[in-house]
């Protein structure tokens, strides 16, 4: 049996329906899974085990990739890892986003990684799917230590 803990944000309820396809996974796997969403009304707190940050795309400004590009509706979950020592227990992220925006596809996740010098595990568009998930969850079981 596995712990696998998830921070995640979502505004429009897809990363909660992504979310809720590893939530499936993990029980048939036996493993616990923990998700808890962070949003602008989460209060501070330390984390102290292990964690992987899901992190929807949504951006303000420019065409492509640079710094006049700023991320929006998701800056509570980049606020919180980088609270305390939180940013420490972060293993890895996973990002999601709609691939008609092309360069801008999965863009928070890949910085957060840069950022947080940890893994860019995995992308899924929009929703995800089953299969998207189920490659998801055997991308990061590994990092929780079995």
């Amino acid at each position: 049996m596995t712990k696998i803990n998830v921070l995640y944000t979502s505004t429009e309820g897809n990363t909660k329906s992504f979310i809720e396809k590893l939530q499936v996974i993990a029980e048939k796997e036996g493993d616990v899974f923990e998700a808890r969403v962070i949003g602008d009304e989460t209060d501070y707190a330390n984390e102290t085990e292990p964690y992987v940050a899901i992190v929807p795309t949504y951006l303000n400004g420019g065409t492509g990739t640079g710094p006049e590009v700023t991320e929006i509706f998701t800056n509570a979950l980049g606020e919180y890892i980088e609270f305390g020592r939180n940013q420490h227990y972060l293993k890895g992220v996973i990002g999601s986003g709609n691939r008609n925006f092309n360069v801008q596809f999965n863009l928070t996740a890949i910085r957060y990684a840069k950022k947080f010098n940890v893994p860019m595990v995995f992308a899924y568009e929009l929703r995800g799917s089953k299969f998207d998930a189920e490659k998801a969850y055997a991308l990061i079981r590994p990092l929780f230590g079995e």
